[in-house]
């Protein structure tokens, strides 16, 4: 009788155990929604931002959030390596509508392969700045959609600096629509034109990138992994880079996201890497 009575309960907390830690962690994420969607602010839905292409400001941004970002890179162009930095801040003056600045520079260094004089300069790339207003929100069913626009004062490099100082202009307006799965898997569609205007020639080049993501966010935190496709189509060439990415909290505010870079095709570029520090202040 002992004996049976002892199965019964252990096949009760072979069932039992399962459910209670699935709805532990269950409870964790919907806390840690709850914390960002609470329902006294205006609706905000919990996305997974990409690295990559980062977007201007949360979607469903609130009045007083910001953010700043500084990022390292490298990409191996075949002939010379290149190196990435920017800085960035962004920020919402008002209710889902956000802004951001950003400084981004370039820097190339040969290979052994290479001569020095044909890598190209260092360089500012520009000044660029950008809007974004968050024009749908649903809680319900976990959607945000966002319309856009980016603005690049494109800069002469450091050989012929000022001469001139700007030397083109870059008009990148964008829709973007993000939707989350149940509590952890995300995705979202960042997609627009890029026309480059250049002011010494008055020619000007048009290309449409589409970048995708989808992520898996870690149950109760914001840290995630996942992967980046960015796609341009321009001049009858298609070009894709594969990033695949994680995010990490390392302190209460500050974050550090990592991503690698594959190249489908190699025509331009083998491997590149990046990384981004984020940092959000706490806002009232």
């Amino acid at each position: 009788m002992n004996i049976k009575i002892i199965k019964t309960l252990v096949l009760v907390l072979a069932y039992t155990v399962p459910t209670i830690a699935q709805t532990t962690n269950a409870e964790k994420d919907s806390l840690y929604i709850q914390q960002v969607e609470d329902t006294k602010e205006p609706a905000k839905v919990l996305h997974a931002e990409p690295l990559y292409i980062d977007l201007i400001r949360d979607l469903g941004a609130r009045k007083g959030e910001k953010e700043w970002n500084i990022g390292f890179g490298l990409t191996d162009k075949l002939q010379f390596d290149s190196y990435e930095a920017l800085i960035e801040y962004e920020w919402a003056p008002i209710d889902r509508l956000g802004f951001e600045i950003e400084l981004p520079f370039t820097f190339y260094a040969p290979t052994s392969q290479t001569e020095a004089s044909t890598v190209p300069s260092n360089r500012l790339n520009s000044i660029k700045m950008a809007t974004q207003w968050s024009f749908y929100v649903n809680e319900h069913m976990a959607t945000s959609m966002a319309i856009g626009y980016i603005n690049e004062f494109e800069l002469s490099d450091f050989r012929s600096f000022g001469e001139p100082f700007i030397k083109g202009n870059v008009y990148n307006p964008f829709f973007v629509i993000a939707k989350r799965w149940g509590n952890n898997f995300h995705s979202l569609l960042y997609t627009g034109p890029r026309i480059e205007q250049n002011f010494i020639t008055h020619q000007f080049h048009t290309a449409y990138d589409v970048n995708t993501s989808f992520h898996y966010m870690i149950t109760g935190t914001r840290n995630f992994i996942g992967v980046e496709f960015n796609k341009t189509w321009g001049k009858g060439d298609f070009d894709m880079t594969i990033r695949p990415q994680m995010r990490l909290g390392i302190a209460e505010h500050l974050m550090i996201g990592i991503v690698a870079g594959i190249p489908v095709s190699r025509e331009n570029e083998r491997l590149s890497s990046f990384v981004r520090l984020i940092w959000e202040p706490k806002h009232k």
